[in-house]
């Protein structure tokens, strides 16, 4: 999949049912659903579910909380744009 047609995704009023939770968490927060998009991954486990759900809490404003998520990642909170952030998400899971 190319961020191109993950972006037209965002036209639809669901995710596709092929995404992945990650991804459809990802998607859900694009929407500005960040309560669907918390959902998602707030049962999963694993490094990935881990490093979507410290985004999502450092997007949420809750920074220690986010930073928590970044550790159990074993990432550390970039200094980068909630954007940008963003879209490092979705290119590194659709890869």
């Amino acid at each position: 999949m190319l961020m191109k047609s993950f972006k037209e995704s965002l036209l639809l009023d669901a995710p596709p049912a092929d995404f992945s939770p990650i991804l459809k968490s990802l998607w859900y927060d694009a929407k500005e659903d960040w309560d669907q998009a918390h959902a998602q991954v707030d049962q999963l486990s694993g490094l990935d579910a881990a490093w979507v759900h410290a985004y999502l809490h450092r997007k949420e404003g809750d920074i220690w909380n986010a930073d928590y998520w970044y550790a159990r990642a074993k990432k550390t909170r970039p200094n980068i744009s909630l954007e940008q952030e963003w879209e490092s998400l979705v290119a590194h899971f659709i890869a």
